[in-house]
């Protein structure tokens, strides 16, 4: 078995949160130059066994410590942007080889969000092309590996941000999740990942033109303090007039909860049993503090399975059609990996039924609302199997042989994208292979306080096994 490759030592960062960070930070017992030039010799010590980093700005970040950093709630914090969100003076490459991409004039709205809580940005973190695989590899090049063994996928599409927290370079990552996007890296790399109600912060603006939009912005973190304080932060920049506030949330709620559970997938995959145990282990663990957990019906239709497939093949579409106007003048759909291109085509078989898909998507929110009136909240697993090694779902495999596996691999978090409800997930348990197993908690629209509340009682029922320094 390969051991876990980090960046943990004994320096400025340590092993601490962004939240402990930020505290070092703002009672001058660390320096944001002493914090930055730690996080930046960690990228350098393991980034080129992990491939997550896609374009690097350590000067940029240098220069940005050396400044005064004022008081937001991470300060001199270091961090990574995925590189599908614009970075003033940097390229936005989305993971595709199809297009010279172009240096970003400005900050895109999310990022000036992101970036007003004080990060300092080493750079811009991997993901597979467009965000389409739930693996973060490429075609004729390396992939993203894995710091609990390099064997395997770090997940997708927020694969490099995963790899880099979870390898102990820096504390938090910017993540976004149009399928899984948050969730699936989370849990393949043993991190805390809530994917966030839908207009929760500020979109960024391929968000904005879809007909549906399924994406949401957010993190991924080694604690859950992290990911409620940054939550809580984020709304000291912008609220939503529409949503109901998170507000800061810092442990478990005494109310008891009534609990879904669903184990079997809508796709005809039963879930594997490393990853069932795990998840009928935490629905005992939350017995045994007092909530309810019963088994309940599954809030859509099957059908929902080809709509968001037939979605997500549109996107590919509109991509694929439209990238010279959108994205650069160069852009060549022929040089697309082979996974886009089987999307493209995938939805010109099928581009008839795109009205009724679109209103059965829309459709999607009611029924799932519907649903969570009984529950508090949906426990299940995050994916359909434990973590595939590299290769399993490389966009050069047969479409249709790819497509078949990520429909057993990625079952149960599409449909909080099609609803946009709050879903997070949290890793409960380490495979027979050593690596983490996630599970995942769902909420009603709006309500990511509960899924946070569970996030802490558990964290502290259940400890997290985390990559340490050996």
């Amino acid at each position: 078995m390969n051991k876990p490759v980090h960046a943990f030592t004994n320096d400025a960062l340590g092993d601490d949160d962004a939240t402990g960070i930020a505290e070092l930070i703002r009672h001058r017992k660390l320096s944001a130059l002493e914090v930055t030039e730690a996080a930046i010799a960690r990228a350098q010590k393991v980034n080129s066994v992990l491939n997550a980093i896609e374009v690097p700005a350590f000067d940029a970040a240098l220069y940005a410590a050396n400044a005064p950093i004022g008081q937001a709630a991470f300060a001199g914090v270091p961090t990574f942007i995925k590189d599908n969100a614009d970075l003033e003076g940097f390229p936005t490459r989305n993971g595709s080889r199809a297009f010279t991409a172009k240096i970003a004039a400005k900050h895109g709205d999310y990022t000036e969000q992101y970036l007003a809580l004080g990060f300092n940005v080493l750079g811009k973190s991997s993901l597979p092309e467009f965000g389409f695989n739930a693996s973060t590899e490429f075609a004729g090049e390396h992939p993203t590996r894995n710091p609990w063994n390099t064997d395997y996928s770090a997940g997708g599409s927020s694969g490099g941000s995963a790899a880099l927290v979870a390898a102990g370079v820096v504390p938090i990552a910017h993540a976004n999740d149009g399928g899984g996007s948050i969730r699936v890296p989370a849990a393949c790399c043993g991190l805390v990942g809530l994917k966030p109600t839908r207009n929760r912060h500020r979109n960024n603006s391929s968000a904005n033109s879809m007909p549906v939009n399924i994406v949401s912005e957010g993190v991924v973190t080694r604690s859950v303090r992290d990911t409620a304080r940054f939550h809580a932060a984020m709304e000291t920049v912008y609220k939503n007039p529409q949503l109901k506030p998170i507000g800061h949330v810092e442990g478990p709620s005494k109310k008891k909860l009534r609990i879904g559970l669903v184990i079997d997938s809508i796709n005809g995959h039963a879930t594997c049993a490393e990853t069932r145990t795990v998840v009928e282990d935490t629905a005992k663990l939350l017995e045994s503090l007092g909530h309810r957990v019963e088994a309940m019906p599954l809030p859509v239709p099957k059908s929902f399975i080809a709509d968001f497939t037939l979605y997500w093949s549109m996107l590919a579409f509109l991509l694929g059609t439209f990238g010279r106007f959108v994205l650069a003048p160069d852009f060549d759909a022929t040089k697309l990996d082979a996974f886009s291109r089987g999307l493209i085509d995938h939805y010109k078989k099928h581009i008839l039924s795109t009205p009724m898909m679109l209103y059965r998507m829309y459709r999607s929110a009611d029924l799932y609302a519907q649903v969570m009136k009984d529950y508090d909240a949906v426990l299940s697993p995050v994916l359909g199997h434990t973590v595939p090694k590299l290769g399993h779902l490389n966009p050069e495999t047969p479409f249709e042989t790819l497509f078949e596996r990520l429909t057993e691999y990625v079952a149960f978090t599409p449909l909080n994208n099609a609803a946009g409800s709050p879903a997070i997930s949290l890793p409960m348990g380490v495979s027979k292979a050593g690596l983490p197993i996630a599970v995942q908690f769902q909420a009603a629209h709006g309500d990511e306080r509960t899924l946070l509340e569970i996030a802490f009682l558990l964290e502290a029922a259940k400890p997290f096994k985390k990559i340490m320094a050996s």
